[in-house]
């Protein structure tokens, strides 16, 4: 479940606020924050409700403004996992889950905040097809791995890095591609294991038909004599980062 917080009450907020926090300038930053003007093309205007997106400050006040509701679900002995406005309840069956689902409306719609409608609904996480994404990931038959949007942002920034015209050293490339393997595998080193063998060979194929553009072959790096050429002991040789090595690692170093 996602909180949409376009319709939160300001004053409720400052007031969750007011109770935890006590150095006035702190206060007075955040109104005017909250109080700041909205632009419109050309028009400007200051909204009464809801909170600016996309600052830092804005998981903050979620999690302020939330924590009665963690607080509500807890009492009632519903385990909820939350980070910021995003939430995941866990039930023990259908109708658990709609009991917990009928909890939060009501202290949503109390609160003066509303359910995000694409977000918000029950699943059989155990069915195959039928799970959840949680912050980057996806969730199922007790399995997870980087959700599809997850996955095409990885690619989106592996590609301009690995065009087959990039006039710069395999070298430069590979440490540029390394920088974003490795911090994209420091969130998801969590997924299972199968994950990481495909992505690892897409960024090969990618380096592969690069070199062969170099070589003056057209097309893509695709027949076994590209991968004779360039076998995937030539780019550990260059230094390129290993999903698969580093995830066997880390199970390796897990199970001691």
């Amino acid at each position: 479940m996602a909180v949409s917080f376009d319709t939160i009450p300001q004053e409720a907020l400052m007031k969750r606020v007011e109770e935890k926090v006590s150095d006035g300038r702190v206060k007075e930053m955040l109104r005017a924050y909250l109080n700041q003007e909205v632009m419109e093309g050309m028009t400007g205007w200051v909204p009464e409700a809801g909170t600016p997106q996309g600052s830092g400050i804005s998981p903050l006040l979620s999690n302020i403004y939330l924590d009665e509701l963690d607080q509500r679900m807890k009492q009632l002995g519903y385990e909820m996992v939350r980070y910021a406005d995003d939430f995941v309840i866990l039930s023990r069956s259908e109708e658990e889950a709609q009991r917990a689902l009928e909890e939060v409306k009501q202290w949503t719609t109390k609160a003066g905040l509303t359910l995000h409608p694409e977000k918000t609904r029950i699943v059989d996480a155990r069915q195959k097809r039928a799970g959840f994404d949680f912050l980057g990931y996806h969730f199922e038959r007790g399995l997870r791995w980087p959700r599809a949007k997850s996955m095409k942002k990885l690619k989106e920034t592996i590609r301009p890095k690995t065009k087959r015209a990039n006039g710069r050293s395999l070298q430069m490339i590979i440490e540029d591609v390394n920088r974003t393997i490795k911090g994209w595998y420091q969130y998801f080193k969590h997924s299972h294991w199968t994950t990481f063998q495909p992505i690892d060979g897409w960024i090969r194929g990618r380096l592969r038909s690069m070199l062969r553009k170099r070589n003056r072959k057209q097309g893509r790096a695709r027949t076994k004599r590209d991968h004779e050429r360039w076998p995937n002991a030539y780019f550990a040789e260059q230094g390129l980062f290993s999903l698969v090595t580093a995830s066997a690692h880390e199970r390796q170093s897990s199970s001691r």
